[in-house]
């Protein structure tokens, strides 16, 4: 009997071996249908690809930088603008194929009304990349 309950023994203490039978029938079935599937795993479909012999072109998109000083001055590339011009190179940018990204740059003490007024500009041109500029902490303006 393989749990060894209908035996008495002199002693009468249970039987304490563990019986590996049908721990090893398990493992030999499982090799046998491991055996059989694994040809199965390195199938494979061959492809014929083409070569590429020349290098991929990385465009990158055009970016105007905007900067807004503390008294709300702007600066287009570094080139001093007004509201009333921004707002006209705003257009033109926006009629392009592939409008450019903006990077505004606003001074800690620029008030939010003036950003806010270049942000509507952009959107009315259909320029909607915006990219606020930021400096680390430590790192002191040049």
């Amino acid at each position: 009997m393989a749990f060894g309950g209908l035996e008495k023994k002199p002693n009468g203490s249970p039987m304490a071996e563990i019986n590996m039978t049908p721990l090893i029938d398990v493992m030999l079935v499982l090799l046998v249908i491991f055996i059989i599937t694994a040809p199965l795993f390195t199938h494979a479909i061959r492809l014929d690809l083409p070569k590429v012999s020349s290098q991929s072109v990385r465009q990158t998109p055009d970016t105007i930088t905007l900067s807004i000083d503390d008294a709300g001055k702007l600066f287009w590339n570094d080139q001093p603008v007004t509201l009333d011009a921004m707002r006209a190179r705003f257009a033109d940018e926006g009629k392009r194929a592939s409008p450019p990204e903006i990077h505004l740059r606003a001074s800690g003490a620029t008030r939010y009304d003036v950003i806010a007024q270049v942000m509507g500009a952009a959107q009315q041109a259909g320029l909607d990349k915006i990219g606020f500029v930021t400096e680390p902490k430590g790192a002191k303006a040049q």
